[in-house]
């Protein structure tokens, strides 16, 4: 005996809710492991390689339990269950990414796993269930196959722009979690109720089944609500927090999705902590005579301790500031002193097409200090965008980027070429160990289309509590390959 059809509004409801509930998932879930293992090409490619098995298993049994069981028996719980499984995901990561915590592969898709895989998989038995439910008529198969398939496809469609453009910017992490999940609930109850009222199969298991659920939904939530939380604020790119400094009470350390960023001194913005910030500044400061102004050029702000040390030993210099992320100026203002005006301006947006803006032998200093996590955005690090940089720059002009590679050291390399490729002037400013590929660290890499100042640089570089080694030309690129707008695996180049 065939079962009933459901009526074709509650159908399409189903599959569309369904379908759209795993991708608010996914998107969720990228933000969710983002403080403890980053946010990289290899974590995206993780949580979306995961989701899509999870939609492939999920739909696999839907299947098979349609065709032994009465679908109409099974949609409720694949509903609650899903429900179940979105309330403990916040525990799972939150608790679980503390011990995950790092960017090992094993890790970075166990972590996903615990992100995305248990609620997407539940959601995705429902559009099976919900076609064998509708195809009552075997002549009109292929109309109900390919309705339902495309409802499925513009609930996901839909579920992605309400996320990226209306929830992330509307509530934290976890209430979008828990209101999902709450709403899962919901949808499941008002299903019950309906089918109680139209005669429909009864619900499998006892009381107690059903009321032990709930309790792990509820227990779920609660964990979740009260699980730590890494972020001080989520942007719409970064987990952000900001961290005092016990050996200095006005030094605070600004993390970005785990990673330490930036480190500013409330008090004395001359105090740069990193070392690759000493290196930078030393470019700044060999450029011109002492306390001569600039004007400068900054794509990626984070805490903007090279434009205030600027501002305060460099009066008159004029500074704009490119930064994708408006949420953590914001921050910035509220935690680590930043304060904006003529000489100091932001623009909220990204680095490139900022730069493309600019006027041609606009600025004496570009500072490239852009990052998703530890790595250089694709398209930051192309012969294209080093190109754009030379043609704001004036003659004179200096290009100082900051890098972080590991051993091999195989993006360092890729990225000097990539730079030597466009400016006939380069340096390499790295530790000796770095260089000799013992350790990864970051490196600064110094460019002009004129003669560097390198005998001041050296100088100025030899007088750091832990001088760093410079070299005055682009030999280490040896053999490396360009990277271009048609070709830049940074990601995999940078992998360890």
């Amino acid at each position: 005996m065939t079962p009933r059809a459901l009526p074709s509004g509650l159908a399409t409801a189903l599959v569309f809710t369904a379908s759209g509930a795993v991708l608010v998932l996914e998107i969720v879930a990228l933000r969710l492991v983002g403080p403890y293992v980053g946010v990289t090409l290899q974590v995206s490619s993780s949580v979306i390689g995961i989701s899509l098995a999870a939609i492939a298993y999920g739909t696999w049994l839907g299947g098979r339990m349609a065709d032994r069981f009465d679908p109409r028996i099974l949609l409720v719980p694949a509903l609650l269950l899903a429900a179940i499984g979105t309330a403990v995901t916040l525990p799972l990561v939150r608790y679980g990414g503390e011990i995950l915590r790092g960017g090992a592969a094993p890790a970075v898709l166990l972590l996903a796993a615990l992100a995305v895989f248990l609620p997407a998989f539940l959601l995705s038995t429902i559009t099976p269930l919900v076609v064998k439910l509708q195809l009552s008529d075997l002549n009109r198969t292929g109309s109900v196959i390919g309705r339902l398939s495309s409802i499925g496809t513009l609930g996901a469609i839909t579920a992605t722009l309400a996320t990226g453009f209306v929830f992330v910017a509307a509530m934290p992490t976890r209430w979008i979690v828990l209101t999902l999940a709450g709403l899962l609930a919901v949808a499941g109850g008002a299903l019950a109720w309906w089918m109680r009222r139209d005669n429909q199969p009864r619900l499998p298991g006892n009381p107690r089944t059903r009321a032990a659920l709930v309790s792990i939904g509820l227990v779920g939530a609660g964990l979740g609500a009260a699980a730590p939380d890494p972020c001080d604020v989520e942007t719409a790119y970064h987990c952000a927090r900001v961290e005092n400094d016990a050996a200095t009470p006005q030094g605070r350390t600004l993390y970005l999705n785990s990673a330490p960023h930036s480190y500013v001194d409330l008090a004395n913005p001359r105090h740069l902590e990193f070392a690759y910030v000493q290196w930078i500044a030393a470019v700044a400061d060999t450029q011109r005579p002492a306390g001569a102004p600039l004007d400068a050029l900054h794509l990626g702000g984070g805490g903007f301790t090279v434009p205030t040390y600027l501002r305060a030993t460099r009066p008159g210099s004029r500074q704009l500031v490119i930064e994708l992320d408006g949420g953590l100026v914001d921050l910035d203002r509220q935690k680590l002193g930043l304060v904006t005006g003529p000489d100091l301006r932001v623009r909220v947006g990204d680095a490139r097409v900022g730069l493309a803006a600019q006027p041609t032998a606009g600025y004496d200093l570009v500072v490239g200090d852009a990052f998703g996590h530890l790595v250089v955005p694709w398209h930051l690090a192309t012969r294209e965008m080093a190109a754009d940089i030379a043609r704001v720059l004036r003659p004179d002009g200096i290009y100082a980027q900051n890098v972080i590679d590991y051993p091999p050291d195989r993006f360092i390399r890729a990225e000097l070429a990539t730079v030597a490729a466009v400016f006939p002037h380069v340096a390499l400013i790295a530790p000796a160990n770095a260089l000799a590929g013992e350790v990864g660290s970051n490196w600064v890499i110094v460019a002009s289309k004129s003669p560097l100042p390198l005998d001041a640089l050296a100088t100025r570089l030899a007088a750091l509590p832990e001088p760093p080694e410079l070299r005055r030309d682009g030999s280490f690129a040896a053999g490396a390959r360009v990277l271009t707008d048609d070709y830049a695996p940074v990601d995999q180049l940078l992998a360890r």
